[in-house]
């Protein structure tokens, strides 16, 4: 223990907030310079006006404006910093990097025990976000009156903050998280991410903790083994482990390529991508059918999905289904023809891949159902007990009940009332800007037999929630500064990993 009968981690804490006031300081003061230093002189006293020539004056700094609209549907944005206020600064649009198409040999460009340089994104919330504010207690679990319930909330709550390193020293990529997944591997806590760039980070929480003696009062705790890897051209938006090959890792990418990563081989290869190099489609989503292993589902921001069997030389088959971006999609684990999909037009869509109509741009999955909620779905997640959790911007989280889709016939209308939630949980949704967008994720094999998902809090929580909308659990810990926006839980343990707009890792064990 550091003197003061605190921690080291809770020294390290506190230095660190010295540390910080400093550097604001320093940063007032040499603002207060360079706003003096740019005051223009007084004009000279004259009683006479002196008529000039018209002259055209020059935008120094360019309006404000909205990044996302200017650049266009679908784009990844990105601006340079501006440079001094007295030089021009041009408006575009940025380009953007080419996709990567060979294969990679990922040895080379492993960052091993490395510490992340580049400065940490701060977290802009909205009106709605209070860090801190619980709205789950030990309160809520006291008063359960199903014990059922209560024994899992019970087991939820003893789930804590993993006592390795604290979440700030856990860089697991270098920008801000886009999508992160488990190994399905049961012994260790292994976690992938991927980030804004296209790099994805590995992180082995069974590694060697730090070592150091209590008695010293600045200890000198090494940072976390992490390996990276620059996978992609644009942000990684989905990364997965299929459960029945554990040995690679499929991940999707806005730069419109799906590649796989072979962990024995270190190797990460080109599974699909547009033949054209110039088609832009940006893939948002991936999956894999339970009963096909070579066969891949893709989802893009221009609305449409995909179907490639890799055993084939056949092109994709490309299906138009929304008007917008279709922000996730899912397929039911154990009716995998049945495909749920989350789009900016508000809707969530049940689509039957037993069942393709039409011809030409019209040829589609049968669609057997859909509801429309107030603003746009961004996400949606089907269990194995056949329970369909989205994520909205109207401030909900919505679960529908399709536990009768075994006995769907193909192409089956499914009523209206069928296609109404079941339960729906009041939730801020609203990430801005900084923050990736809240999406649920449910447990694949839950070894307790509980079908839960995690979705992440704003006020810097990851929520548990089972398929009746019962809360489960409000994972938090010492050391968490920003939104775990990116939050899942291991396929069959009960861990939860929640990544943040800062690259940085919370895990819960």
């Amino acid at each position: 223990m550091a003197p003061g009968g605190i921690s080291a981690f809770e020294a390290r804490r506190r230095e660190n907030v010295a540390n910080n006031a400093k550097l604001l300081q320093e940063s007032q003061a040499i603002g207060a310079k360079m706003a003096k230093a740019a005051k223009p002189p007084p004009k000279p006293a004259t009683t006479r006006k002196r008529k000039s020539s018209p002259v055209q004056r020059t935008r120094v700094m360019p309006t404000r404006s909205s990044a996302r609209l200017s650049a266009g549907p679908g784009a990844d944005v990105e601006f340079e910093s501006l440079k001094t206020a007295g030089e021009l600064v041009e408006e575009q649009k940025p380009s953007k990097r080419a996709r990567v198409t060979e294969d990679l040999k990922l040895d080379k460009v492993t960052l091993e025990g490395s510490r992340w340089t580049n400065g940490d994104a701060l977290a802009s919330f909205t009106q709605g976000a209070q860090p801190g504010f619980r709205t789950f207690t030990e309160e809520d679990i006291k008063e359960t009156s199903d014990e059922k319930l209560k024994e899992v909330r019970k087991g939820m709550a003893e789930l804590e903050l993993y006592d390795g390193w604290l979440p700030n020293d856990i860089k697991i990529t270098p920008e801000r998280i886009y999508s992160l997944t488990f190994h399905p591997i049961r012994d260790k806590p292994i976690v992938f991410a991927g980030d804004k760039k296209g790099v994805m980070g590995v992180f082995d929480a069974s590694q060697d903790k730090p070592q150091y003696d209590e008695d010293d009062e600045d200890p000198d705790i090494p940072y976390p083994q992490v390996s990276a890897f620059e996978m992609h051209s644009r942000t990684i938006s989905s990364i997965i482990v299929p459960e029945f090959d554990s040995n690679s890792v499929l991940s999707a990418s806005y730069d419109s390529t799906i590649r796989c990563l072979d962990l024995q081989t270190r190797v990460s290869s080109v599974v699909w991508q547009p033949e054209d190099e110039d088609t832009d489609l940006g893939i948002t989503c991936v999956d894999v059918p339970a009963d096909s292993k070579d066969v891949l589902i893709f989802s893009t921001m221009l609305g449409s999905m995909g179907r490639f069997d890799r055993r084939s030389k056949a092109k994709a088959e490309i299906w138009n289904l929304c008007d917008n971006k279709i922000g996730g999609f899912s397929l039911n684990p154990l009716l995998p023809h049945l495909v749920a999909t989350a789009s900016l037009d508000r809707t969530l869509k049940i689509w039957d891949l037993r069942m393709i109509k039409g011809k030409g741009e019209m040829r589609r999955p049968a669609l057997v159902g859909e509801h429309i909620s107030r603003l746009s779905v961004s996400h949606a997640s089907w269990s194995k007990s056949g329970h369909v959790a989205t994520s909205s911007y109207d401030d909900t989280v919505k679960i529908y009940d399709f536990e009768k889709a075994v006995k769907w016939k193909p192409g089956q209308d499914i009523g209206d009332d069928e296609m109404e939630p079941a339960t729906q949980i009041r939730h801020n949704n609203q990430t801005g800007r900084w923050v990736t967008i809240l999406k649920p994720q449910w447990q694949l094999n839950p070894s307790d037999g509980v079908n839960k998902f995690a979705i992440a809090n704003m006020n810097r929580f990851v929520d548990v929630y089972d398929s009746n909308g019962e809360q489960l659990a409000q994972l938090s810990g010492e050391g968490i500064t920003a939104v775990p926006a990116v939050a899942q839980l291991h396929p069959t343990q009960n861990w939860v990993a929640g990544g943040t707009g800062s690259g940085k890792l919370c895990l819960w064990m």
